[in-house]
């Protein structure tokens, strides 16, 4: 890769792992269904007016935004709204890695080699250990509902592999548009109109800030920039650059909330980190031969995103969140 490739790659990380801090912020702000709503709004208009008509069928259109759009960061954000620490969630979240092998294996035929099965006990050994951790400090039942969102993500990786979108800014685009009407739909179903009004009425400059990171910043330019690397250079060059997702979200959050990361911390967070690394860069050995075409979550590595584009070889294939 070009050095201006590289920087571009790191800067899309940075951008996703900063995003944790900053859903962190907006949920201040917002209640957690309302603001996933307003980010999938603000993302899809007006970009939604200039990025051409679907190069997909619907029905992926409609399930990856199901999945991913009102599944896993309706999850991500409820989760992160009853006490999951922002850097916590940036590691836990690539988990996704974990689940996306699992379910490619079951709907793609995707054998796991001995390399990625190893992979998988690393990972899974390392949420072992974040869970023991925050089981001691933290609210468990958020720990687990940032779990069930990484596997959501799996889900929708699944979906975008089976859609192999040419164009994922067109693709991200479109499926922003799916979940804002259900979730809004929740917000109002769980959070309440009262609720729901008062986020709108009192809104200020840092809510509307967090809100326009989210949406423009980790959705349209990082999955737009994702993208373009992903058409220039082979997956699984630019798959292990999503790995610093969790270094800069975890380091941002104790940069700018003041998150402590405990030693047992550190550990979940090197076992989780190698693990899926051996799962996302070791190649699966497929019995039929899948589709090609991913997106920035559409394969085993994160980076939510979420939070997880090219049509090349059988690869890890990438995101964040």
């Amino acid at each position: 890769m070009r050095p201006l490739h590289i920087a571009l790659a790191v800067l899309v990380t940075a951008v996703w792992g900063v995003n944790f801090v900053v859903i962190e912020l907006g949920l201040d702000h917002f209640p957690p269904l309302l603001f996933s709503a307003l980010r999938f709004l603000v993302a899809a208009l007006p970009a939604v007016f200039f990025v051409g008509r679907p190069k997909v069928a619907w029905k992926w259109i409609v399930g990856v935004g199901l999945a991913l759009g009102v599944a896993k960061f309706g999850l991500l954000f409820i989760g992160m709204d009853r006490g999951m620490p922002a850097g916590l969630s940036s590691l836990v979240l690539q988990v996704q890695a974990v689940f996306t092998a699992l379910f490619a294996a079951l709907v793609l035929s995707e054998r796991p080699g001995r390399t990625r099965v190893l992979g998988m006990c690393v990972a899974l050994a390392g949420i072992g250990l974040a869970a023991v951790d925050e089981g001691a400090s933290g609210p468990v039942l958020a720990f687990v509902l940032v779990v069930a969102a990484a596997a959501c993500w799996g889900v929708s990786n699944i979906l975008t592999r089976r859609a192999a979108p040419p164009d994922s800014l067109n693709f991200m685009v479109w499926v922003s548009t799916v979940p804002v009407l259900p979730l809004l739909g929740l917000s109002l179903l769980f959070e309440g109109w009262d609720r729901d009004t008062e986020a709108l009425a009192s809104l200020d400059p840092g809510g509307a800030g967090a809100l326009l990171y989210v949406a423009w910043v980790a959705t349209v330019f990082g999955f737009g920039a994702w993208g373009f690397l992903l058409r220039h250079h082979p997956a699984s060059s630019v798959a292990p650059f999503s790995l610093l997702v969790p270094v800069f979200g975890m380091s941002s959050a104790a940069l700018f909330l003041g998150e402590t990361v405990s030693p047992l911390r550190w550990c979940a967070a090197g076992l989780l980190v190698g693990g899926v690394a051996l799962t996302s860069l070791a190649r699966p050995r497929p019995a039929a031969v899948p589709r090609p075409g991913s997106v920035p979550g559409s394969g085993s590595v994160p980076g939510p995103g979420p939070g997880q584009e090219r049509v090349p070889e059988p690869r890890p294939e990438t995101v964040k969140g």
